[in-house]
């Protein structure tokens, strides 16, 4: 049965849900990780969003719905999926929050890449436009020299990296399996995968920290249903491009928070990831 039903109202109130999450996640990561380690946040996070997530099981038709096909698929991509949040969350502890998104904006770019290496995608010259715009947009933010390396940017570009992969992955998943059980697979698995790694760094939780944790942990089971739910409204080519609003909405969230400023490079190479990010979607139009 086709889910598709255009609703560009729709679609868009299911962005805000989006941006609100993900705008909301970059700072409650930050508040957790600065005081616990990732590996603890990422293992709480899998245990709550299980527990949030259990209505929305049910109403699919319970736990035996929620049986899958393709459990390797599933493990692998939870498996990269785990390593990208990892990175990403570090990341938001080391560098301003405009960075760590910016940079995130270049998964497209990374995809576009993986997709000609690793399935057979030819390119065309709106996706090497958008690739190198894309790369000239992250030499620009990160600027590299040999003696200076920014271990914030580096985890970030790991995370988008890692986030590509995990895209790539995940689009074989949705051909058979619901939004709701991809998620409940994410949260089970990488809850396996970190029960160890969250083990050997656990500690005492203060009472105040218990509500950044928390909303770590909405936001990070939630945000993906919100995407979701707004493509069953809207074509992508309509609502990624609402998705651009994060980074200028994270960079006054970290001025207005963190009082972070926002330099000409990093504004600068998010233009270009952005336009890069135009362009990708043109070639498919």
């Amino acid at each position: 049965m086709n889910s598709y039903q255009p609703s560009m109202l729709k679609a868009a109130l299911w962005m805000v849900g989006w941006l609100a999450a993900m705008v909301t996640m970059a700072v409650a990561g930050r508040e957790s990780v600065s005081q616990l380690s990732a590996f603890q946040v990422m293992e709480l996070r899998a245990i709550i969003g299980l527990v949030l997530l259990s209505p929305l099981v049910f109403a699919s038709g319970g736990f035996s719905a929620m049986k899958t096909q393709y459990p390797w698929r599933h493990i692998w991509r939870n498996a990269v999926h785990y390593l990208a949040q990892y990175a990403w969350l570090v990341a938001v502890t080391l560098i301003p929050l405009a960075q760590v998104i910016s940079i995130e904006f270049t998964m497209p770019i990374w995809t576009a890449i993986l997709a000609v290496l690793f399935i057979g995608e030819k390119l065309n010259q709106w996706k090497i436009l958008a690739i190198v715009l894309g790369l000239i947009g992250v030499l620009i933010i990160v600027r590299p020299t040999v003696d200076n390396l920014d271990l914030g940017q580096m985890y970030s570009l790991a995370a988008a990296i890692g986030f590509s992969v995990s895209v790539i992955m995940v689009k074989s998943l949705v051909r058979t399996d619901s939004v709701v059980r991809i998620i409940f697979w994410m949260l089970i698995i990488q809850g396996i995968i970190g029960a160890v790694p969250a083990a050997l760094v656990w500690q005492p939780i203060s009472a105040d920290l218990w509500p950044w944790i928390f909303l770590v942990a909405v936001c990070g089971t939630f945000s993906h249903y919100c995407m979701a739910r707004a493509m069953t409204h809207a074509d992508a080519t309509i609502v990624v491009p609402m998705d651009f609003l994060r980074v200028p909405l994270t960079a006054l969230v970290g001025w207005l928070i963190y009082a972070e400023a926002i330099d000409v490079y990093t504004a600068t190479g998010a233009v270009l990831i952005l336009l890069g990010n135009i362009l990708n979607m043109k070639r498919t139009t």
